[in-house]
């Protein structure tokens, strides 16, 4: 009788451990949102590495895009202005800033150089080298 009395109380006091229904419950694979860092090291392991992209342009250069039908960098940029010395005179019927007796470049605004036809003059602008067209941006007198 005192085996079974001991066997009975064994059992009785191992009961919860064999009953318990998270004695041999596997680990949950999903973490918990709080948990962020051992999913991320094991996938990045996992991961293969690629280039990182290239920064888009800024939304000014897509607008200016769209507006004239071709990427902004494609169009010329605007030169400084430069200063040219010369004298005003009229060649094929055009006025012109003669700067040396084999150099002459043609002027834009041609009624702003009417004024000034025969006289030595200062011009401020942007020479466009392709077609030797002198932009003006202000014209004086020289003294």
């Amino acid at each position: 009788m005192r085996k079974t009395y001991m066997l009975s109380a064994a059992l009785v006091a191992l009961s919860p451990l064999v009953c318990a229904q998270d004695a041999f419950k596997q680990p949950n694979p999903v973490l918990p949102t709080e948990v962020v860092g051992p999913p991320l090291v094991a996938w990045s392991v996992l991961q293969k590495p690629r280039p990182i992209p290239e920064p888009l342009p800024p939304p000014d250069n897509r607008s200016n895009q769209s507006q004239t039908g071709q990427p902004a960098d494609s169009q010329p940029q605007q030169p400084t202005a430069q200063t040219f010395t010369g004298t005003i005179a009229k060649a094929t019927g055009k006025y012109v800033l003669k700067v040396s007796e084999s150099t002459a470049y043609q002027i834009d605004d041609q009624d702003k150089a009417r004024a000034y036809e025969g006289k030595q003059v200062k011009i401020a602008g942007n020479l466009d080298a392709k077609n030797n067209v002198l932009h003006i941006t202000s014209i004086e007198l020289v003294s």
